[in-house]
């Protein structure tokens, strides 16, 4: 009977012991679940309050100029109008704002890129004497605020005689920077040198090698400073409201705050309306290259 009795016993445990796990998995994966949902509410109330101040820029270009500050504040325009957009163009040369950032912006950006990935792949590949002290020293410059270079820059282009030309808008960024190559740089060392020595044993040169293999391979990398150079000048501000005099030779970003610093008032509607403009480059250019940014972003400085 007491052999009975402990077997009983032992079927008892062995039957309570998976349930009671059964449970507690159940459990966690509840808790794992609704930590989730948890996480997933907040990313998205965090998304929105970001979201919202472009909403409103959006909403205001499509007011009247009443509407603006009415109390309470609406968010969608009752009636939508166009007013905006059409006296942004009847009142200012933004025809001339806009090719002039496009144009300024452009030029650097594809400049940069050459001259970049050029100084890039010499500091990868390339063995001379200096060649880690000299990209050290070059990186060094990072750290020196641009500010501190602004007036010498400004008495060389006054001395040059480019002042409120394009000149001073391009030639002084046009030969690469420190961020570009340090960027490719890194990206350009995860390339397998087998690739480079294939070529060579073939009879190609370096600069084979660099325009048929390594520029091919860095399309994210190039697509993440070509965005990035991008963004930095359209939206750059302080130099070409240094050296820019005349109204139909003004970038974007100047000319939108010429219209804030109106004598009769901020036209709140056509200003919005102008910022609004001033993002269509810029989501175009992001979108079309999303896929390699995400990948640059990703793969750069895997390797040091």
């Amino acid at each position: 009977m007491r052999s009975v009795t402990l077997e009983n016993e032992v079927l008892l445990t062995s039957k309570v012991v998976p349930v009671a796990k059964t449970n507690e998995g159940a459990l966690h994966r509840l808790n794992t679940r609704l930590l989730r949902l948890l996480l997933h509410i907040f990313l998205i109330v965090l998304g929105i309050s970001c979201l919202f101040p472009f909403l409103w820029m959006l909403s205001t270009s499509f007011k009247e100029q009443f509407q603006v500050f009415t109390y309470p504040p609406q968010l969608l325009p009752n009636p939508w109008t166009l007013t905006g957009y059409t006296r942004i163009f009847a009142t200012s040369p933004i025809y001339n704002w806009l090719f002039n950032s496009i144009f300024v912006v452009t030029t650097i950006m594809f400049s940069q890129l050459v001259f970049s990935s050029l100084a890039a792949y010499a500091f990868a590949r390339l063995r001379f004497p200096g060649r880690d002290i000299i990209f050290m020293l070059y990186l060094a410059t990072m750290m020196i605020p641009s500010q501190v270079t602004l007036i010498p820059s400004y008495i060389l282009m006054k001395y040059l005689g480019w002042i409120d030309t394009y000149y001073a808008l391009i030639v002084p960024f046009l030969f690469g920077s420190a961020f570009g190559t340090f960027l490719l740089r890194q990206f350009f060392q995860t390339i397998p040198t087998e690739l480079e020595d294939a070529a060579r044993i073939d009879g190609a040169g370096y600069l084979t090698t660099f325009l048929r293999i390594i520029l091919p391979l860095s399309k994210p990398a190039l697509a993440t400073l070509g965005v990035f150079v991008f963004l930095y000048f359209w939206n750059d501000f302080l130099w070409p409201l240094i050296v820019i005099n005349t109204n139909n030779l003004r970038t974007l970003p100047v000319g939108l705050a010429v219209i804030s610093r109106s004598y009769f008032g901020t036209d709140w509607p056509a200003l919005m309306a102008g910022t609004v403009i001033s993002l269509v480059p810029i989501l175009i250019i992001f979108f079309a290259a999303q896929r390699y940014f995400v990948q640059g972003i990703t793969l750069t400085g895997i390797k040091g």
